[in-house]
């Protein structure tokens, strides 16, 4: 399943988490490592560029903190990122540059590449948001399957067991995510999709395609 693969969905670049994920062939093998990754990375982050308010938490002094936060750690919250009123960051999350993190966000096992967006009552669990990726006001991540069996990847004919209870979604650089949508546990989306508004989502989505409802999915022109 190429078109599922980190080389094929990302541009490793824009994230500090290019040495845990360059070691991964799927984007979803580097999930379990989060935590302990944040970790090792907190200790190298210097001094005169980051604070340490909590343990585990470091937080760019160029970002921007509003009051009725709430930040878990491990965390690192990149410079320039936004952080808004009533962001619930539980913990396992690497949070890029220029991010908005929004107003009742929450996250949880995360990585945001740069430049991420999910600014308005998001839920992101146990997922990797690309460059420039955009979730739409309400537009979720759900992370784990309704009956709790493992979440198997799906595409086209081909499907990977991912051996994972918790799986959201991997979202390649430059997608956009329309408001209300849900992409369920195992959601694979390419770079320079598009998901229209109050879409489920599920399986793998093809680099440079739009997602209009299941069944209709469509090449951009």
């Amino acid at each position: 399943m190429e078109e599922a693969k980190i080389v094929h969905l990302y541009d490793l670049t824009h994230t500090q988490a290019a040495p845990l994920l360059s070691a991964c062939e799927y984007p979803w093998e580097a999930l379990s490592g989060i935590g302990d990754f944040i970790l090792e990375l907190g200790r190298t982050l210097s001094a005169e560029e980051y604070d340490h308010p909590s343990e585990d938490v470091w937080i760019a002094k160029t970002a921007k903190l509003y009051p009725n936060t709430y930040i878990a750690g491990p965390a690192v919250i990149g410079p320039g990122t936004e952080v808004r009123p009533g962001a619930f960051i539980r913990g396992k999350a690497l949070v890029g540059a220029n991010c908005v993190v929004g107003n009742s966000t929450e996250l949880k096992n995360v990585i945001l590449f740069d430049n991420v967006q999910v600014p308005h009552y998001n839920y992101v669990g146990d997922s990797i948001l690309g460059y420039k990726s955009h979730m739409g006001a309400g537009s979720i991540t759900s992370n784990v399957k309704s009956d709790k069996t493992l979440v198997v990847v799906h595409g086209g004919e081909e499907e990977i067991a991912t051996g994972l209870k918790k799986m959201g979604a991997m979202l390649g650089d430059f997608v956009e995510v329309g408001c209300g949508s849900v992409l369920n546990p195992g959601t694979v989306i390419g770079r320079h999709c598009n998901v229209y508004p109050l879409s489920s989502v599920r399986g793998v989505v093809p680099e440079g395609h739009i997602f209009k409802r299941p069944g209709e999915i469509v090449e951009k022109r």
